[in-house]
């Protein structure tokens, strides 16, 4: 199987990859629903509690040999057709024995959109800082009910400002939108259903209003941070040209 034992809890199983990772100069930080989990205490609430089937990482360009070395020798059997063909930016591995499926963005992260989520890897020990996180959440153009609850829970428990650690950097998240009309529309779009989806949501009152003015904090940001040029002639286009890509679910091995 390789060294050591994968842990049965999902959440204490990304841990120890995550700390084999850094023993070893290998950089993981966790992406996704079970990022959030670990960010934020209210994942628990009856309203917003989820799943969560699989562990995604993300880590820095050039590193896929290491990556797969540490993952194949902590117990994962990796995909090797997948990776073969895709390892410059994706890499993906499999724990049969819990039927879990680990997910590894190389470089950047890309699904509806591109986001450069690996430039600031080092800021948190565990996840991606909350401002791309939050991002990897708002770019899916195609939202499900877990995308949403993620969102809310995110908002519900930090604070938006302008540092990390258990703060939204909206300043980090704006300018990262305001380079991309795409990314930036859809985004914007998100905030719209998110909106929509906790109006009608079975959480209290005050978590709903908490949540709300932070959904029009967000897009206020949006709407009035500066635009580059390439941003505005993108702008013109508008939907009258397609502005993100619908990415393929890859089928478990």
């Amino acid at each position: 199987m390789g060294e050591g034992s994968i842990v049965d809890d999902i959440e204490e199983e990304a841990v120890r990859i995550i700390r084999a990772g850094d023993a070893e100069g290998v950089n993981l930080r966790l992406l996704g629903g079970l990022a959030v989990r670990l960010r934020s205490p209210s994942a628990t609430h009856r309203a917003l509690a989820r799943s969560y089937p699989d562990i995604d990482f993300a880590t820095p360009n050039n590193r896929n040999q290491a990556v797969e070395k540490l993952l194949t020798r902590l117990g994962y059997e990796p995909n090797k057709t997948f990776n073969l063909l895709n390892g410059n930016s994706r890499l993906l591995f499999y724990d049969t024995i819990h039927n879990r499926q680990i997910d590894i963005f190389v470089g950047s992260f890309e699904m509806c959109h591109r986001l450069p989520i690996t430039e600031r890897l080092a800021q948190e020990p565990l996840t991606l800082p909350l401002a791309e996180l939050l991002l990897t959440k708002l770019q899916i153009v195609e939202m499900n009910e877990k995308d949403l609850r993620d969102i809310g829970v995110l908002l519900l428990d930090h604070e938006l400002g302008e540092s990390d650690g258990e703060t939204i950097n909206l300043p980090r998240l704006a300018q990262i939108c305001a380079q991309d009309w795409g990314l930036w529309q859809t985004c914007v779009l998100s905030l719209d259903k998110a909106q929509k989806f906790f109006e009608s949501s079975e959480l209290e009152r005050e978590a709903r209003t908490n949540i709300s003015e932070k959904l029009q904090r967000l897009r206020r940001a949006l709407e009035t941070v500066p635009k580059p040029l390439k941003w505005k002639l993108r702008a013109k286009i508008g939907e009258r040209v397609n502005w993100y890509e619908l990415p393929e679910e890859v089928k478990r091995s």
